[in-house]
């Protein structure tokens, strides 16, 4: 039987929906194979767990403390014993800061074909196309891989994770790996973003340009976007003028988003950012320039004060809340 490891990845002591999603896509891609999840560092368990009840077949939680902080080196190391013990026909990685380290590097050890950033699976096995978007969004190509094994990264937010099943079982085997010649070793992680949903996950996003003219114009973002379940992004014009964090960044320089419902308050619509948003489901365009850019992408626009029209956003989604 063919083997499919998916890696599951970890952030602030929670596994991140893309690795649910990296999941579902191994078994669109091989539903007869066998589905491996494969964990790395300590006190994961649970989240094997959790893998195994979202259609994994069984679980390998790859121990070693030098593997709770990220590092190339370490989780390259640790990954190629497993893949040497299993022999997969595809690995499949969220497409993040992490995976888009790991795969290429694996990748290439191994030689074998790389896929990046796919928001798509049509088909199976070696008849399989992988789709990915290109030139900032304004494309889309499909890719079909030749060699033995297979590595796909999986964007955020494009392909469902299949549903929980809670009686789900699967055996989990816990591996303790020797790891040498490290180059890098993670002493402190000083953590600049606050606590809340993971941008590149989010499914709604909240996002603020040069229009908001602050620091303290950001915190009626948060406030939307906290009602709405969300999380708060910004262009990199915000970011230059030190209104918030470049964590906060997205467009072309920054984070790559995809989700459900996107908040654009006083964003022009640069290319640069519009590259890193424009494949939102929905898209929400709040300028007082009617002719800014951002309204040629936007699904539906208001031509507006930001400060004036998010208040009566945030009042107006306060009483939806009550009444629910």
């Amino acid at each position: 039987m063919d083997k499919v490891i998916i890696v599951g990845e970890t952030r602030h002591g929670e596994l991140r929906n893309v690795s649910l999603e990296a999941l579902a896509a191994a078994k669109q891609w091989n539903g007869e194979a066998e589905l491996i999840a494969v964990l790395l560092g300590e006190d994961v368990q649970t989240f094997a767990t959790k893998m195994i009840q979202y259609g994994a077949d069984r679980a390998i939680v790859i121990e070693n403390s030098e593997l709770n902080q990220f590092t190339p080196e370490a989780y390259t190391q640790a990954l190629l014993q497993i893949l040497q013990d299993e022999q997969p026909k595809g690995v499949f990685l969220a497409h993040t800061s992490i995976g888009k380290d790991v795969a290429p590097r694996l990748a290439g050890r191994l030689q074998a074909g790389l896929v990046s950033d796919v928001i798509k699976v049509d088909g199976e096995k070696t008849d399989a196309l992988f789709i990915r978007p290109i030139y900032s969004g304004k494309a889309f190509e499909k890719r079909k891989v030749n060699t033995d094994t297979v590595f796909v990264t999986i964007r955020p937010n494009n392909i469902e994770a299949l549903q929980q099943d809670t009686t789900r079982s699967g055996v989990v085997t816990t591996k303790k790996v020797e790891l040498t010649d490290l180059r890098t070793i993670v002493k402190e992680v000083v953590r600049k973003t606050t606590a809340g949903v993971d941008l590149s996950e989010a499914k709604v996003i909240v996002s603020g340009g040069r229009g908001v003219k602050s620091a303290e114009g950001f915190k009626q973002l948060n406030e939307l976007a906290d009602l709405l379940g969300g999380a708060v992004g910004a262009s990199r014009g915000a970011c230059d003028a030190e209104y918030c964090d470049y964590s906060m960044q997205i467009g072309q320089t920054g984070k790559v988003v995809t989700p459900d419902l996107y908040i654009a308050c006083g964003i022009s619509g640069a290319i640069q950012h519009v590259a890193g948003m424009s494949n939102s489901k929905k898209i929400v365009a709040i300028n007082k320039d009617p002719e800014a850019n951002i309204f040629t992408i936007a699904d539906y626009g208001i031509v507006g004060d930001l400060f004036e029209v998010v208040p009566l956003l945030i009042e107006e989604f306060k009483k939806v809340a009550v009444t629910q």
